[in-house]
């Protein structure tokens, strides 16, 4: 009797099983913070989901720690309702990954700031209006290069307020048009730096 060799066609390997990348992390850490931010789960436990979410490997590991937690909603942007952002003693962020852009978006510095970065996402709106209050710790927002952003209606405040942006808008990109008060630490609009830009390069190289 002849010996059946071993079948050499791979077996798929279950979704759960499939690794992780840094934009599935970072798009976990962001759901973890805004769901500590909306009270649904405490401090402690947001660090302790926070380094379990930074050190997970597949994407069962990470859909456990979001498990318990309402899913992002999928509406379209037009009708998403507007993204508030609070920076508490802790800080607040949203981006660099892929998020998906409300035509308001409202961020509160507070004691521990806010950060909000546009680069990697895709937003068909023709304007957003983002309402920045630097409070204590400020607020950095940070747009792709091509974009353009309006900041005439802005209170600069004691803070006040940094446009590093260029004027040179692309066709079929949003305008930001930004308004709120620079508060005590002030806001900060501009393009990506050096550093970011050179992550980004590496990031579209591996999409």
């Amino acid at each position: 009797m002849t010996a059946q060799s071993p079948d050499p066609t791979p077996r798929p390997v279950p979704s759960g099983e499939l690794r992780a990348s840094h934009d599935d992390r970072e798009a976990v850490v962001e759901q973890l913070r805004d769901a500590a931010a909306e009270g649904r789960i405490d401090l402690d436990e947001l660090d302790s989901r926070l380094e379990q979410a930074l050190t997970s490997k597949t994407y069962a590991e990470l859909a456990v720690l979001t498990a318990d937690l309402p899913k992002p909603s999928s509406a379209p942007a037009e009708s998403l309702p507007p993204l508030v952002l609070k920076g508490g003693m802790y800080g607040a962020s949203r981006g660099p990954g892929r998020w998906e852009v409300p035509g308001h978006v409202i961020a509160h510095a507070g004691v521990g700031g806010v950060s909000l970065d546009f680069t990697r996402v895709e937003c068909r709106l023709a304007e957003v209006v983002v309402e920045a209050y630097g409070e204590t710790s400020g607020v950095t927002i940070v747009i792709p290069d091509g974009w353009a952003a309006d900041t005439t209606g802005m209170d600069p405040g004691f803070g006040g307020l940094k446009d590093k942006t260029r004027p040179d808008r692309l066709p079929g990109t949003p305008l930001i048009r930004l308004t709120g008060s620079g508060g005590m630490a002030g806001v900060v609009i501009r393009h990506p730096n050096k550093r970011e830009r050179r992550k980004l390069d590496g990031n579209a190289a591996r999409d």
